[in-house]
Formats: C-alpha cells, structure tokens, sequence
C-alpha cells in the first residue's frame, strides 16, 4: 500500500502564517531599501509597494517622476500595503543616491548594462538598496553613474525582459534568500 504525500496537506491558517513569517524575520538582519526612478504606471507601482512590505524593506524612495503610494490608483495592488513601507520622494536619482548613502546602504541598480553581473553573483550582501528604473527606459544614467554596482536577471527565454514589478519582486526575493541562505 502507498500513501499519497499530499493527502494530508492543507493551506495554512493565518495564525500559522504569521507564525512563519515571525520565523524568517528573526532570521532576517540586513537593512534592504528600494529606490524607484520613474515608475509611471500606478499597478507597477502598487505591485513593487507589495513586494517591497514582503521582503521587510525598511524605507522605499523614490525619485523622477515616480507615481507616490499616495495615487488612488496604487491601492488596487498595493491592498494595504502602502502603509507598511515608509517612502518619501527624494528628488532626482542623484539626490535619491545621496540619501540611501547617508542611511549607511550600498546602492545596486537592476539594469542591463555591459558591466552588469548575473543577480545570483551580485554583492547583496550586508545592508544594500536595490534600484529599478521606469517601464521604457529602465534606470536613467544619472541613476547607473551613482550605482555601486549594476546587476541583472538571467532570462533565457525570447523576450528581452521582465515587467519593472515582477523584475522587483525577483531582486528582493534573491536579496533575502542569499542573506538566508549564508
């Protein structure tokens, strides 16, 4: 006689997930930030709010034209979360740089570029702040001159690249997992 592995499996309860979401913040001590330059679309915007309230990103800034968590349009995929991340808007993306440097972060930029390195090699170690550029024209180069290192998504599909929220969402994603997995 077998017996089926998942015949016993349910969703967890929400006291359970809180449990385990209690669990990996213990294990969780590096500062993670996100500067956002120029994401227009308000469901980008809300999506990355999201993630950011996820992976524990402890302050979101943004700069450019950026749509603020403020817009009524942010909160259909934000759902709440909007409240969970502190932002301000810091100005340009050299102002933005300046800012995260005081707050003691490295900056690293999500970009495809000549000197970029796979997202899996890249140095997320310690206290670090992640960086993504608008829908069209990704990080501007003011943005990429003030980055400490660029980085970028290893795709080998027949698309050139990732939604700006779902490109996010796998940076802070590999942030995390490689600090718990050291």
């Amino acid at each position: 006689m077998t017996t089926d592995p998942a015949a016993g499996r349910r969703q967890l309860r929400a006291t359970d997930v809180k449990r385990l979401n209690r669990d990996w913040r213990r294990r969780t001590g590096a500062r993670l930030g996100l500067l956002v330059e120029s994401v227009t679309q308000p469901f980008n915007m809300g999506s990355i709010i999201r993630s950011a309230a996820v992976f524990g990103v402890e302050h979101l800034w943004l700069a450019g034209n950026a749509t603020p968590p403020t817009h009524r349009g942010v909160a259909k995929t934000a759902l709440g979360t909007d409240r969970l991340v502190p932002w301000e808007h810091a100005g340009s993306a050299a102002e933005a740089a300046a800012a995260i440097r005081k707050e003691g972060l490295r900056l690293i930029a999500v970009e495809l570029t000549a000197d970029a390195v796979p997202l899996h090699d890249a140095p997320l170690d310690g206290d670090v702040c992640l960086a993504v550029g608008g829908e069209d024209h990704g990080c501007s180069p003011a943005l990429l001159a003030a980055a400490d290192a660029v980085t970028y998504i290893p795709q080998i599909g027949r698309v050139g690249s990732l939604n700006v929220a779902v490109a996010t969402a796998i940076a802070l994603a590999e942030a995390r997992r490689r600090e718990w997995s050291a």
